[in-house]
């Protein structure tokens, strides 16, 4: 972790959640220990805590909760109870959640924001009823552009804009995207979005509203501080798989499509290792296309060896990876890995600076020794 970061971060656990990395309790933020990602898929008491404003819900009465969907994109608005979403066709998708800025933290010069190590993502098994079939409840009209969204967290202070995102209506109709009312098998943890989330497969968690309030299907794009003004990249700076043009400007778009990272989980950093070798694990993931090569450096990247990888849970997931190093004697070593997409994307060894600290990517090095 960065300098600053270091004396605020600590261990800590919230109500459901295991061990995990307290970055801020208001709004609560916490990362996930680069530990648990020996797995493909992520515990749900592990998972990383992100939240935007500081109200955020004590408790859900299940019986009084809906989901309302309106706008002057649909012709007969609707409110869904949560059995209304329990009767609906049921879709599962695995799929990786990862905030915008993740990794923002290691950025050298530091920028504002979070100050997120490695552990703002997960990949988890999530389950519920399509996008488009919940709006076709609405009877969408033709001419809708945007899909937006609306939580039950909410701010302080009034001059605090709420945290309202929206998503192009090609995206809202793809089967893929869902309002996931079960996570790994069992209800959404309450600071994971119970009772319904949006989840947006490929997309940057910025987009995944937790506590879903209303769906608001629009025929304008969405004027909100945090579309307009919030989660961009300078244009041009990125390949765009999946453009959001409603919402672009000549010199700014919104961030859509993750890109391919990967990370190590085992060994972590400072260990004393066996000087008989040692198994170097980790997982690895992209925006969409999945995970063609994994490769580890023992020497800091001046030489690369292929990892082996697990086999694929999805375009969309994690991907597990290993190598055992065999032996490697006494001494210090900096281990690296880097991902290839079946897009031909690759970690890049310069980052693409930009203001809000997004896409940071670059293979980053674990110190071990070995005696």
């Amino acid at each position: 972790m960065p300098d600053g970061t270091l004396d605020i971060a600590r261990f800590s656990s919230l109500p459901d959640k295991g061990r995990l990395i307290r970055l801020s309790d208001r709004p609560p933020n916490y990362a996930t220990p680069p530990e648990v990602f020996t797995e493909a898929v992520t515990p749900r008491d592990r998972f990383f805590v992100r939240y935007h404003l500081v109200a955020v819900s004590e408790g859900i009465n299940f019986l009084d909760w809906t989901l309302s969907v309106a706008g002057d994109g649909v012709a007969t608005p609707v409110r869904l109870t949560l059995a209304d979403l329990l009767d609906m066709p049921q879709a599962e998708v695995m799929v990786v959640c990862q905030c915008a800025g993740n990794r923002r933290g290691l950025i050298n010069p530091h920028v504002p924001g979070v100050q997120w190590p490695d552990g703002a993502v997960g990949c988890a098994l999530w389950r519920g009823p399509a996008l488009r079939d919940v709006l076709k409840r609405a009877n969408v009209k033709a001419g809708t552009v945007e899909v937006a969204f609306d939580g039950a967290d909410s701010p302080i202070l009034p001059a605090t804009p709420r945290y309202k995102k929206s998503i192009p209506i090609e995206k809202a109709m793809d089967a893929k995207t869902i309002v996931a009312i079960a996570m790994n098998g069992a209800p959404l943890p309450r600071l994971n979005g119970l009772p319904a989330r949006l989840i947006v497969p490929g997309w940057a968690a910025t987009y995944w509203m937790k506590h879903l309030v209303s769906i608001d299907v629009r025929t304008q794009p969405l004027d909100s501080f945090w579309m307009r003004r919030a989660y961009r990249l300078p244009a041009g700076l990125y390949p765009v798989r999946s453009s959001f043009a409603s919402q672009a400007t000549e010199s700014t778009v919104p961030i859509t499509d993750l890109v391919v990272g990967s990370m190590i989980a085992d060994p972590l950093e400072g260990q004393e290792l066996d000087r008989s070798g040692f198994v170097v694990r980790g997982v690895a993931w992209d925006g969409g296309s999945g995970i063609s090569r994994v490769e580890v450096s023992l020497d800091n990247g001046k030489t690369w060896w292929d990892a082996l990888l697990d086999q694929p849970l999805g375009p969309y997931a994690f991907r597990r990876f290993s190598l055992h190093t065999g032996w490697i004697g006494v001494g210090t070593f900096q281990i690296l890995c880097r991902a290839t997409s079946n897009a031909g994307e690759r970690q890049p060894t310069v980052w693409k600076a930009n203001p809000g600290g997004y896409h940071f990517n670059l293979p980053r090095p674990v110190t071990v020794s070995a005696k």
